[in-house]
């Protein structure tokens, strides 16, 4: 099983069963919530990057596997439209005691620079739908991921959302310093390029330094 899947992502929880929990080390917020067979799955973090690469990593379906510890494989295998395509991912989760194999086909549908719909097509849920959103909240930029599946196994009330907590935010945590590792190759805020740009960590375009923190392009939540 692979929860909270992005991605992903993941990417990316008994009647109702709520359990919230962060990481003050990386500032991951992941809440789980089970209602019978269903798992909802919200997570929220803040990433200190430009928002294009955060955008490339969050898309980068081809290579998720070389940066997501838990995935084995990951391909796009269906031609892909501008902005579509279908992807198919292997791999292990580890949650406590529990050592469960994945194999999924899912539907993709982005937004460009702002959202990423995934959907399940076939494979070991039965049912899993996800939205990954980049968002600004206040100065910083946040990837929020949210969605439900229902697993073809039990899943235990109590220690299972729990569980599932930690593989969650493990997996984000990853995803995460992929994007601060290819930030540090790139144009960053602040920083000019030979044209005098810089790259904005709130749209996708590269702007003049000059506007600071008064940005005129600013993506709408």
């Amino acid at each position: 099983m692979r929860p909270g899947a992005p991605i992903m992502a993941a990417f990316l929880a008994v009647l109702p069963l709520c359990a919230w929990a962060v990481d003050s080390s990386q500032d991951i917020v992941v809440k789980v919530v089970k209602d019978g067979p269903n798992i909802a799955v919200d997570v929220d973090f803040p990433v200190d990057a430009p928002w294009p690469v955060v955008w490339d990593v969050l898309t980068d379906y081809a290579h998720m596997a070389e940066f997501i510890s838990n995935v084995s494989m990951s391909a796009v295998v269906a031609p892909a439209t501008e902005n579509a395509m279908r992807v198919h991912q292997k791999g292990s989760a580890t949650l406590g005691p529990f050592h469960m194999p994945f194999d999924n086909v899912r539907e993709i549908e982005l937004v460009p620079h702002r959202e990423i719909r995934s959907r399940l097509v076939s494979g070991d849920f039965k049912a899993s739908a996800f939205v990954t959103r980049i968002v600004r909240v206040g100065e910083l930029v946040h990837i929020v991921n949210r969605g439900t599946y229902t697993p073809n196994m039990w899943v235990p009330p109590f220690i299972g959302p729990a569980l599932i907590e930690a593989e969650t935010r493990k997996q984000f945590g990853e995803i995460r310093a992929e994007i601060l590792r290819r930030s540090a190759a790139v144009r960053r805020p602040g920083i000019a390029d030979t044209d005098g740009l810089c790259a904005s960590r709130r749209g996708t375009e590269m702007i003049p330094c000059n506007l600071g923190v008064s940005e005129l392009a600013i993506p709408s939540r």
